[in-house]
């Protein structure tokens, strides 16, 4: 390039020294899109949009996909480096979901529909866990019998089984029992102190030993587990050779920079004793509270979101749920680190249609994200993703992250069982103001007082099942390369970009019609088979 000055060429095009740029007049015509000022802020017709209404533009391509960045902020002091987040629902986020969306750059919120002390503990399992390492393995005692192994082995496709004195991880390591020792075993009520692999012929590793360690002790020995106790021979974690063999390093893990342990997130309430919730929660080491709430802009969350500030100085707080500016500029007000972002666009919930309050989600996430940026607070998408275009749309309008129910409720590593019916494999599902689900605790997110004439529940939310998604291991990669492809499509290199493309104008949108969505999807054929990856 002999010179980079830009001119004009005879079409009117702008010549920057290298690749011509249109010229101004075919560029306001709308020939390339629409602003995203255009279409939700000179909006005559009122309209609020969804994600399926909008579509974003294809841009230039200069650059490869492996070299699209997505790391992001969750909220003003802590970064993931993927831009997913588990919601805190009980058939979705338990310590499984939380310590894989971790391994994986993201970050999952514990539900709160425990009790203090069982919440409290599901935080602590993500933050004592160490990659390949087992730390609350199901135990039994010398005195259960062979009978329990075997309905154990039915159940979870297993029977390595340690056994302490009382039946419980922290107990003291008696023995071990495998599928050796049960195989030939005639009479079921057998105890398993008279067939188990005694404590003095078993081979240990010690508290802190490392993976490198453990796998060379498992190599001399030949055995599949390896139970690993403290000084007082307690057991406190449990190596499996089929673990090893499959562990993989993440190296994109969210951690605590100083500890190195998992981050992980929990929901609390806005009534008086979500307090003592919150300082349990803090004391387990907790990253970051969701303050959970339908409807966020009331005096219950500003009084919680201001004493958790208050109380404790560290602790990163997001709250919500909001879908205006004026609702997110009170939270702001109050201390929020970040904002949820959503109100009645989940698959499962029913708030708009039983309350008439909730606003599109598209709408939603531009406007307050535009409108929190100013203070330099992060939002969180939450609801209405269902494909990972949705995820591109959410993040290209200005959100920092998404929180994902009914597209992670599937997967190995949320609650639940899985089921089959009409010969598919599915996991049950749940709006935590689903009747069921308010019935375990979660009606603090929709009821405000506890007075007698408050104890009528109105479901704001219904329960279903979700397919089968397999590990997350597998798909969140696939979430990712998808939201890659996105990204590289729309010709922007990391979401810095992307943000800074919609606020000066330059990233454009179109809305589609019912006939364009349609035409945007699988269409004309007498049958098709859609497989994820």
């Amino acid at each position: 390039m002999s010179s980079t000055k830009k001119q004009k060429t005879e079409n009117g095009h702008i010549d920057n020294g290298g690749l011509w740029e249109l010229d101004e007049e075919t560029l306001n015509s709308g020939a390339c899109g629409f602003t995203a000022s255009q279409l939700f802020i000179k909006n005559p017709a009122c309209v609020a949009y969804t994600y399926d209404d909008v579509i974003m533009m294809p841009g230039h391509i200069s650059f490869g996909l492996n070299e699209v960045d997505i790391s992001t902020k969750l909220t003003k002091k802590i970064a993931l480096k993927v831009p997913f987040v588990s919601s805190p629902m009980d058939t979705v986020t338990e310590h499984n979901m939380a310590i894989s969306m971790a391994l994986q750059g993201g970050i999952g919120i514990i539900h709160s529909n425990f009790t203090i002390e069982e919440q409290a503990a599901e935080v602590r399992k993500v933050k004592r866990y160490k990659n390949g390492f087992i730390t609350d393995p199901i135990c039994l005692s010398p005195d259960n019998t062979v009978m329990d192994v075997m309905e154990l082995k039915a159940k979870h496709g297993y029977s390595g089984i340690p056994i302490t004195n009382n039946g419980q991880m922290g107990g003291k390591l008696m023995g071990i029992v495998s599928n050796r020792d049960i195989t030939f075993i005639d009479d079921s009520s057998m105890k398993l102190k008279e067939i188990m692999t005694p404590r003095d012929k078993l081979a240990v590793a010690t508290e802190g030993v490392e993976l490198i360690e453990a796998n060379e002790i498992l190599k001399e020995t030949k055995k599949g587990k390896l139970p690993v106790v403290n000084d007082n021979d307690e057991l406190v974690a449990l190596i499996a050779r089929t673990d090893l063999l499959k562990n993989i390093e993440f190296s994109e893990a969210s951690k605590d920079p100083v500890t190195k342990q998992l981050l992980v997130g929990a929901a609390i309430g806005t009534r008086p004793e979500d307090r003592d919730r919150a300082a349990a929660l803090v004391a387990a080491g907790v990253d970051v509270i969701v303050v959970d709430s339908s409807q966020g802009d009331s005096l219950y969350q500003i009084d919680i979101v201001k004493h958790l500030k208050a109380s404790h100085e560290k602790l990163q707080v997001i709250a919500g749920n909001v879908v205006t500016p004026a609702q997110a500029l009170r939270l702001i007000q109050a201390g929020a680190d970040g904002l949820r972002v959503g109100m009645g666009i989940g698959s499962i919930c029913t708030t708009q249609e039983v309350c008439a309050v909730g606003r599109a989600q598209a709408s939603a996430v531009f406007h307050v994200a535009k409108f929190a940026r100013k203070y330099g607070v992060p939002i969180l998408a939450d609801g209405g993703i269902k494909s990972t275009g949705h995820i591109t749309k959410a993040l290209s309008l200005g959100a920092s992250c998404v929180m994902m129910g009914s597209m992670l409720a599937g997967t190995d590593e949320a609650p639940g069982e899985y089921f089959y019916q009409d010969g598919v494999r599915l996991k049950r599902y749940r709006g935590m103001g689903s009747i069921e689900a308010m019935s375990k605790g979660s009606d603090k997110r929709y009821v405000w007082e506890n007075n007698s004439s408050h104890s009528i529940k109105v479901a704001q939310g219904v329960s279903g099942a979700v397919q089968d998604k397999g590990t997350m291991q597998r798909y969140i990669p696939y979430l990712t390369q998808g939201v890659r492809h996105g990204m590289q499509d729309a010709g922007m290199q990391s979401l810095n970009q992307v943000w800074e493309a919609l606020y000066n104008d330059t990233l454009r949108f179109e809305i589609r019609s019912p006939a364009a969505q349609k035409e945007g999807g699988v269409h004309g054929l007498h049958s098709y088979q859609k497989r994820l990856f």
